[in-house]
């Protein structure tokens, strides 16, 4: 039987494309006859390539990714009727969509609206053979000095979904939403992939004008602060943000002869989460520089 070979550029390319069409059109007819053609495969080998290249069927892929969007929207548009989502998520039913939605996440949907289990919603989404290579297409800037507000993680990556609804109605109960032109950042302090997990560091950020108050969900008041930076942008969901930042680090860094400044790397999310589509969004990677 022909199997893949993940490190083949050519397979990584058709790939790649199928991968981003799906993203792109999860409201359509994703059968396996498009997808096929779209690869260049015939249907009967393309099934095949895409369960190995993947680990799953072409089928629990597509249904993989609606779960995904519609978790979103459960998690974070609390107004959206769960019927609305099912059938947005081409179920045809609400029972049909909470029996997927449980075998896959483990939660029903109302349980995972009221309470999501972060840390097993992202195991599911782990396919190690899925590592796109970017673009290196590094700029170097001066950043200004930028006031935030900022909510502080502590803990397993899993559960930063978590924070991030909590600063996102933070946000909106005090106007400062995205589409006010309030900035997004986020601060990594270590890295998730060799920090223990309850040692991970995450700062969630706004850009402010003004000083925040006290506030229940402790929300906090800090500066990011003005220098020298090498800016990369990240093209996909930010679940894959590592495979945009090693290449930085491994490849450009020892290149560019540069030193690395007294502040972590941070990013600049140019998309409003998660209302944007996962194929567009776009993250800048910034480098603070000596």
């Amino acid at each position: 039987m022909s199997q893949v070979r993940p490190n083949t550029s050519a397979y990584v390319q058709r790939f790649s494309k199928v991968f981003e069409y799906i993203d792109a059109h999860l409201d359509d007819d994703l059968s396996v006859e498009s997808l096929s053609q779209l690869a260049n495969f015939s249907k009967f080998h393309f099934h095949r390539q895409f369960s190995a290249y993947t680990g799953i069927s072409v089928f629990k892929y597509v249904q993989l990714m609606r779960l995904r969007r519609a978790s979103l929207r459960l998690a974070f548009h609390q107004a959206d009727r769960i019927l609305d989502i099912a059938l947005d998520a081409r179920f045809e039913s609400p029972e049909a969509f909470a029996r997927a939605f449980k075998r896959t996440f483990g939660q029903t949907p109302s349980a995972f609206r009221r309470k999501p289990e972060w840390h097993a919603w992202s195991a599911c989404f782990v396919f190690p053979n899925l590592a796109r290579k970017p673009i290196m297409n590094v700029k170097i800037v001066d950043f200004p000095e930028t006031r935030v507000a900022a909510l502080e993680h502590r803990g397993h990556i899993g559960h930063l979904n978590e924070t991030v609804r909590v600063f996102i109605d933070w946000r909106q109960q005090t106007g400062l939403s995205p589409v006010q032109a309030s900035r997004t950042f986020g601060i990594p302090y270590s890295n998730p992939d060799t920090t223990p997990p309850d040692e991970f560091r995450f700062d969630v950020c706004g850009e402010v004008a003004a000083l925040v108050l006290d506030n229940p969900q402790g929300v906090r008041n800090k500066i990011i602060p003005a220098g020298r930076c090498a800016v990369v942008r990240h093209l996909g969901s930010p679940d894959r943000i590592g495979e945009t930042i090693y290449p930085l680090y491994r490849d450009w860094l020892p290149k560019s002869g540069k030193e690395l400044r007294d502040f972590p790397l941070f990013f600049h999310y140019l998309s409003v989460y998660p209302e944007t589509p996962e194929h567009a969004w776009q993250t800048d990677v910034y480098l603070p520089l000596k």
